[in-house]
């Protein structure tokens, strides 16, 4: 691989990014798009990274940021809906393709076949995620895709090793297949955890952004080395350490939250770009595979497409047969509740007892419509997971011998993947266009919660303006006290609104430093419900983010004062 290659390679994926959000148009497809062309140009060499390089580097830092970024108690409200897609179907997607593969492709056995299931498994929620989120998407089909993401690379790359092991005669750590993937699985979130809880205590030592920005960037790749030293899962440690620190993320200093923010966002799309255009510029090189190896490009390609056709039918079949049972049940329960005076008013006695306690009413479990599982059923673009894994391939097996149907393997992968790509990737906006998708409950809900946060903050504020009356700073006019209380009380009581202090001096900073008591005040509050289970994780988010904002310009335009 040249390194000047690279680099272009990079610098083009950015700019065709940046054209094509300027055009309104989705970069992921047309970035591979560009680079299905770009192989073609003459002279162009072969963009080859090792498998290990592409799991161990470029996918760690997707998965810790979105799960940095995705609140833990979403992922634990959907985790039913999360575990059956992100484990369940892609057990039942490895299997399906494992023997239709073993049918229709003379060159694989039944193990073989099985792997090319297991690569071809794992959807990526890239851009089913940027898509929704773009068309404004329900929160609750949201966190359903990005909850899938984080877990079923986990169950697909284990069920690789595990194939593999089988198939080529290597040992494992663990032989029993079913005990090798729940030892990956608890060791891997057990490696997350505690590397993040050393993490946070080291950021507590730290009190410098720039140092502890630099500290989060590391936390995703020391997760996944030191879980796969024990053979473990490195995607769950990336994904438990991700949502450890996330969770504690108000620990940190507002500078840090705001860094890393946008240090995330920007190596995002870096890596994101990347991804896709070395999808794209794979094609020229896979049929030269195949044609070394003596296949027929159009016979591996057309063999090829209906693996992906079975691809395309598995993950609607599948959403239907559970999401349609939750949904029948959901109704069978709303006309019980309905035609039911007793239960209706024992669930009203658990709601009040809640209440009571200072805990949040207990909501209904609503399970998706039909609507909403056509989305989620048509979802499963693949990306950089079926890539790296086709790459993973190995070589040769126990005995020496070469490994049976590589070359067709990795073809068939990378038509899967870019198959789904292009065909879901281009009818997904229209699909949920045509469908007018909104949930009015859950906005109901969101401006319940924010309208929460705010009350919870602006009762922290009385409470620090309460006490800085009571014991002033020495030698200021109480008419001069009275007027900062009541400026940062204005300014303090809408998070929208920047903090704009007078020039005088002590005026200014009496300002400043009462306005950040208000804020740090503010945070630990919202924070303590939160975590009482009072008040929604999302809202906090978006509220902390404010305060952060807030607290930057405060500082911004008083630094040299406070």
């Amino acid at each position: 691989m040249n390194g000047v290659q690279l680099l272009l390679v990079i610098v083009g994926a950015i700019a065709v990014t940046g054209l094509a959000q300027r055009r309104g148009l989705q970069p992921a497809l047309v970035i591979t798009l560009v680079g299905f062309a770009a192989s073609f140009i003459p002279g162009f060499t072969r963009l080859e990274l090792d498998s290990e390089i592409i799991l161990g580097i470029v996918l760690p830092p997707l998965l810790y940021s979105a799960a940095l970024n995705f609140s833990f108690f979403s992922f634990a409200r959907n985790f039913r809906p999360i575990i059956g897609l992100g484990v369940g179907l892609v057990v039942v997607t490895a299997l399906v393709v494992g023997v239709f593969a073993a049918w229709v492709v003379p060159a694989l056995t039944v193990g073989t076949a099985v792997i090319l299931g297991a690569i071809v498994a794992p959807p990526d929620a890239v851009t089913a995620v940027a898509v929704g989120r773009k068309l404004g998407l329900p929160k609750r089909v949201m966190s359903i895709l990005t909850g899938e993401s984080l877990v079923n690379d986990a169950a697909a790359l284990t069920l690789f090793t595990i194939t593999v092991a089988a198939v080529t005669g290597a040992h494992t750590l663990v032989e029993n297949p079913v005990l090798l993937f729940l030892y990956s699985a608890v060791v891997g979130i057990v490696v997350g955890l505690v590397l993040a809880v050393v993490a946070v205590l080291i950021r507590r030592l730290l009190k410098d952004s720039a140092l502890e920005t630099v500290l989060g960037l590391i936390v995703p790749f020391a997760a996944y080395l030191l879980a796969e030293q024990f053979e473990a899962s490195g995607v769950l440690a990336v994904v438990a350490a991700g949502f450890a620190i996330g969770a504690s993320s108000s620990e940190a200093g507002y500078e840090t939250r705001l860094q890393e923010r946008q240090v995330w966002s920007s190596l995002d799309v870096l890596l994101e770009a990347f991804v896709f255009a070395y999808m794209g510029l794979q094609l020229r090189f896979v049929i030269q595979d195949l044609r070394d190896a003596g296949e027929s490009v159009w016979l591996v390609f057309g063999v090829g497409a209906l693996v992906l056709l079975v691809v395309l039918l598995i993950r609607p079949v599948w959403v239907f047969l559970s999401f349609g049972r939750h949904f029948l049940a959901d109704r069978i329960m709303r006309r019980k509740i309905a035609s039911d005076e007793r239960l209706r008013e024992r669930m009203r006695r658990e709601n009040e007892a809640r209440i009571a306690r200072g805990r949040r009413p207990r909501r209904y479990p609503v399970y998706l419509g039909w609507r909403e599982s056509l989305v989620v059923s048509w979802t499963g673009m693949r990306g950089v997971v079926t890539l790296a894994a086709a790459a993973a391939v190995p070589l040769v097996i126990a005995n020496g011998e070469p490994f049976p149907g590589r070359a067709e393997i990795q073809a068939i992968a990378f038509i899967v993947a870019v198959g789904t790509l292009l065909i879901q990737g281009l009818t997904l906006p229209a699909l949920i266009r045509s469908l007018k998708l909104s949930d009015p409950g859950q906005e109901q809900y969101d401006r319940e919660q924010a309208e929460l946060a705010r009350t919870v903050a602006r009762d922290a504020s009385v409470s620090v303006f309460a006490e800085f009356l009571a014991a002033p700073p020495p030698e200021v006019p109480p008419e001069l006290l009275v007027r900062v209380t009541e400026m940062v009380a204005e300014r303090s009581d809408d998070a929208e609104r920047d903090p704009e202090p007078d020039d005088a001096s002590r005026f200014g900073e009496m300002f400043g430093t009462l306005y950040r008591r208000v804020l740090q005040a503010q945070r630990a509050a919202v924070v303590a419900e939160r975590n009482a289970n009072r008040l929604d994780d999302d809202a906090v988010r978006g509220f902390l983010e404010k305060l952060d904002y807030q607290e930057a310009a405060i500082v911004s335009r008083l630094g040299n004062r406070l």
